[in-house]
């Protein structure tokens, strides 16, 4: 059905205000608070006002549909769309998907605070179900997100565009309430798993749409890429094909991802809780530890009231005393292309703690072959660049690999990254992974550990995990920061 079949002003019935015919947006007659430029909160309309807004945030919708399922004008929509934005008092190039949303909030910042927040829950929506001309100024910045964000065409892809692209999501992860990069596979909140999914979807596609060798050849190209987990894996994918200045940018970009990601895992290692206090352990007996309601609680029986006095004879100190025995850390990471998220944002946190005293980190990343990367595990851009995504999955390979490093189980943690997805090898896994936790071992199956928490796990192995008594990790990393900190400090 085309633009011209479905516009919505040409009779009466379309628009109660009853001024179609001179008015193809339905904008004449209105309230002169509809100019949108003054009017941002919410105002009294009565029901003839309130059909009118709803007119024309239905013209802004439907145009908004006909273009993201077919890049050609509808004229009849455009003719419509550019009528109630120009009402609004908002620039035309909102309509247009080839200007990106930096390009319009550099012409008109007034735009940024409005644009932020812009389609995230109201408490007011909720409650008032009246649509004023506040509402349709809403529905034409959020078409503008959208329709820059998902109209993404088809065909190739260049530097420019796809860096244009990270931004205008950046500003619809705003526009959601979020943080720019939030939701699309980078540790933050995590909220909106479905949108997260989606977004990293459709950067993956554009990456791949992108003639990345080409790019990364070209130092003037590659400087405008923003690293992002759906480029760092198809870096990762193709470094081996990759020499010279090409190589060399794929490098920058990796390690510029890296540090980025380490500051903010680092930061949420700081700030877990730091492991509960060995009671077994003597208080240190130091003035930082002097306990001084409890020292005085116990001397006051000594109280001389005829000198006014308290006198101690002993002393209480508090016990701050934790892990005294190096903890060690066996990371094993499965490194098939579904499992990319994880391993990057596992590798990065071997490296955080293995910089903390008394932790000894050891990695093993596998597909069917089974590779000890611990020499490098205090350097994440190395393990990544020694990595090889993709191929199937052997377990009990890599499990064979990491039994010999467990010398202590009591004092062992192993955290094992999969999918478990093992094509014949799952109960030889799970038998192996069953002993070594009755040994002590303390074992944390991981399915996906990243900003959305999305991923799939086996669920045959996900009932066993759980009725064994450690359940799949699966979510925000946080998580397992929160588990591993406890157990290891």
């Amino acid at each position: 059905m085309s633009g011209d079949d479905i516009n919505p002003v040409e009779t009466d019935e379309a628009n109660p205000a009853g001024t179609a015919e001179t008015d193809p947006a339905g904008t004449a007659g209105t309230d002169p608070t509809a100019n949108g430029a003054a009017e941002h909160g919410t105002a009294e309309t009565d029901p003839a006002e309130t059909g009118v807004a709803e007119h024309r945030r239905q013209v802004l919708y439907w145009r908004l549909l006909a273009r993201l399922f077919d890049p050609e004008e509808q004229p009849g929509l455009e003719a419509a769309s550019v009528a109630v934005v120009e009402d609004l008092g908002l620039p035309t190039a909102l309509l247009d998907p080839r200007v990106s949303v930096d390009n319009v909030v550099q012409r008109h910042p007034e735009l940024a605070d409005e644009l932020a927040g812009v389609m995230a829950p109201r408490e007011a929506d909720a409650d008032d179900h009246s649509i004023g001309s506040a509402a349709v100024r809403r529905a034409a910045l959020a078409s503008k997100l959208l329709l820059n964000v998902f109209g993404t065409g088809s065909g190739s892809v260049s530097a420019g565009q796809l860096a244009d692209w990270q931004s205008d999501a950046g500003w619809l992860e705003r526009a959601l309430g979020h943080e720019p990069g939030e939701l699309r596979g980078r540790p933050g909140n995590g909220d909106g798993e479905g949108m997260s999914g989606v977004l990293a979807e459709l950067e993956g596609d554009l990456v791949r749409r992108m003639r990345l060798r080409e790019v990364l050849a070209d130092p003037a190209l590659a400087s405008k890429l923003t690293p992002s987990m759906s480029l760092i894996e198809q870096l990762l994918r193709d470094k081996h094909n990759l020499s010279g200045v090409a190589l060399a940018n794929a490098k920058a970009l990796i390690r510029r991802y890296v540090d980025e990601v380490a500051e903010v895992l680092r930061t949420q290692v700081e700030q877990a809780s730091a492991g509960t206090v060995d009671r077994s352990v003597p208080p240190k007996r130091i003035f930082r530890n002097l306990d001084l309601d409890r020292t005085i609680w116990k001397n006051l029986p000594n109280w001389n009231p005829e000198d006014e006095r308290l006198y101690v004879d002993r002393l209480f100190y508090r016990q701050t005393a934790r892990r005294t025995t190096p903890a060690r850390m066996i990371v094993v990471v499965d490194q098939s292309g579904s499992m990319v998220d994880s391993m990057v944002n596992c590798t990065i946190l071997a490296s955080i703690f293995a910089g903390l005293p008394k932790v000894d980190v050891h990695l093993i990343a596998f597909d069917t072959r089974a590779l000890d990367l611990t020499p490098w595990v205090h350097d994440p851009f190395e393990v990544l660049l020694r990595t090889k995504l993709g191929g199937g999955n052997d377990g009990p390979v890599a499990l064979a690999m990491a039994r010999p490093k467990i010398s202590d189980p009591r004092n062992t943690v192993l955290v094992w990254i999969s999918d478990f997805y093992e094509f014949g090898q799952s109960q030889p896994l799970f038998d192996g992974l069953e002993a070594v936790y009755r040994s002590g071992v303390k074992l944390i199956p991981v399915g996906s550990v990243n900003s959305s928490g999305r991923g799939e796990v086996n669920p045959w192995f996900r009932q066993r995990f759980k009725d064994l008594g450690t359940p799949v990790i699966s979510g925000h990393i946080r998580k397992l920061v929160f588990e591993l900190k406890n157990f290891l400090t």
